[in-house]
């Protein structure tokens, strides 16, 4: 269980929010959005970032792959919180874990799939089902070890996903690079195991394999959320901040050289993604966190607060209602008095708005989806 000491805090961090808010800023119309400045301005800077707004296809990294490991670590960091707001009960956090774990796997496949019975060729895999599996997993082992154990899963975790694929590779598609498509271990495993579809045919970025070093990612979040929340090891919140950054540098060295032999890979979520994500990750909330919560300058993350309050309720609303119709709705004939170097935009920019409305009317009514 987690440590007690007179020095913890169990305050929310609103920094947390915000982060939130900014990483699903992204998937609700900012990367399109991006995209639309980069084609109408040409400015170098924006079709650099447009380009960022892109998965990578197989090895190397883009900004748009970092959101949802993002959003697993941010999900870690926010579990000590939450458990010591529950006291004591162990049993009843056992089951809140699980249940929120499942949850989270069952929306998942509505998610891929809406209500249909197709139960051959539909996809099990998805990105809700790898957080609540990963988060799920890491929330045990954080609630039934103390640091240093946590801190030997996470490696441990990472270490033996890195073995299994160098020595083990896919032995039915002929390829001898472990690391590719057709050679990995990650989608032998699920041919082998997943049922339905798999999202790249012969390998699914959210399947079985892969859910284990997304573990780790899920235990660095939640050792971050550990070494903030306590006092017991660092007191002073400039040298938390401090601390942070050190170790984000740190875990972004140890992905770059793990890179070189075990390539930084989304779609397998290798062990140097998982490190090089989780740096990028803790360099980013140690900069929300002293601006937001050490220095107090919190009205300018308001926006991002809004969207990281209701973050799954945006995530599955764009899937359900087509909100594309309510922003032509309301603003398409406000994009129409643009030429059509801009209109594209316009369009963007009118959608992110009409789904931060619809976040800022939950909001006042205070109805947060909670899991």
């Amino acid at each position: 269980m987690e440590e007690k000491s007179p020095g913890i805090k169990s305050k929310r961090l609103a920094s947390l929010d915000a982060l939130r808010g900014f990483d699903m800023f992204w998937i609700m119309g900012g990367e399109s959005l991006f995209i639309a400045l980069g084609a109408a301005t040409g400015w170098p800077v924006l079709v650099w970032w447009a380009e960022q707004m892109e998965h990578v296809p197989w090895h190397g990294f883009h900004f748009y792959d970092m959101i949802f490991p993002l959003f697993l670590f941010i999900s870690g960091i926010s579990f000590p919180y939450s458990l010591a707001k529950r006291g004591d009960n162990k049993h009843g956090i056992y089951r809140h874990v699980i249940r929120r774990g499942l949850i989270l796997v069952l929306l998942g496949i509505v998610y891929n799939n809406a209500i249909r019975f197709d139960f051959a060729n539909m996809r099990y895999a998805s990105v809700l089902g790898r957080i609540g599996l990963a988060w799920m997993f890491a929330a045990l082992i954080y609630i039934n070890t103390g640091f240093k154990f946590r801190a030997f899963w996470t490696v441990f975790l990472l270490l033996l996903y890195w073995g299994l694929l160098a020595f083990f590779p896919a032995p039915d598609l002929g390829s001898s690079d472990p690391y590719s498509m057709e050679g990995s271990l990650t989608g032998y495993i699920d041919r082998l195991l997943c049922p339905g579809k798999l999202y790249l045919g012969i390998l699914d970025p959210e399947g079985i394999l892969g859910t284990v070093p997304a573990i780790s990612t899920a235990l660095l979040g939640m050792l971050t959320g550990s070494f903030v929340r306590s006092e017991s090891f660092v007191k002073k919140t400039n040298q938390k901040v401090i601390f942070m950054i050190v170790a984000g540098v740190t875990l972004l060295i140890i992905g770059k050289i793990w890179d070189s032999v075990f390539p930084i890979n989304k779609n397998l979520w290798s062990s140097s993604f998982v490190c090089w994500t989780a740096g990028i990750s803790l360099l980013l909330f140690a900069v929300f966190y002293f601006i937001i919560d050490v220095m107090e300058y919190k009205k300018w993350a308001f926006p991002l607060v809004v969207i990281g309050m209701n973050s799954i309720t945006i995530y599955l609303a764009q899937r359900v209602f087509y909100l594309g119709y309510t922003s032509d709705f309301l603003f398409g004939g406000f994009a129409a008095l643009f030429n059509q170097t801009w209109q594209p935009v316009i369009i963007h920019l009118s959608y992110a708005l009409t789904c931060w409305l619809l976040l800022y009317w939950l909001y006042k009514k205070k109805i947060f989806l909670k899991i």
